[in-house]
């Protein structure tokens, strides 16, 4: 599965957190992150992860288009729901794409804890199934 880590800054130390807690899960899949969280897991864990732009420098508008293109299947997104930032649209923006392509979502660390043990037991199989991965057009 791919999954893709995003954090605001009050976020980033629980999603580090969380990847330090949940790492044997996360090796077994394909990471991408939003530049600095991501910079900060590989640091704190040693995982492999796919860095983009910083959230605020179009990160988030690049994992959007990767929900677009069907090559995400679960997005960790700790957002801080206090802090009102500049480039909010955006935000909305990925949890709409979600919802419309069927990606779970996570906004907190409750919801992804449910869902990171889900894809451990294997309840997000049915993404591989519904979406396969690597279909080209007319092959």
């Amino acid at each position: 599965m791919h999954i893709a880590l995003i954090a605001h800054d009050k976020k980033k130390e629980l999603m580090v957190q969380f990847c330090i807690a949940y790492k044997r899960i996360f090796e077994k899949h394909e990471l991408c992150a939003t530049g600095t969280t991501g910079g900060l897991i590989i640091e704190s864990t040693g995982l492999n992860v796919h860095k983009f732009f910083a959230g605020s420098q179009g990160g988030v508008q690049q994992i959007g288009a990767r929900i677009a293109y069907n090559e995400i299947d679960l997005v960790l997104f700790f957002r801080d729901p206090i802090t009102a930032r500049p480039f909010e649209p955006d935000m909305y923006n990925l949890l709409r794409l979600c919802d419309v392509h069927n990606i779970p979502i996570a906004t907190n660390v409750a919801t992804a804890e449910v869902l990171i043990r889900g894809l451990d037991r294997g309840d997000l199989d049915w993404r591989n199934i519904v979406n396969p991965k690597n279909e080209k057009a007319g092959a």
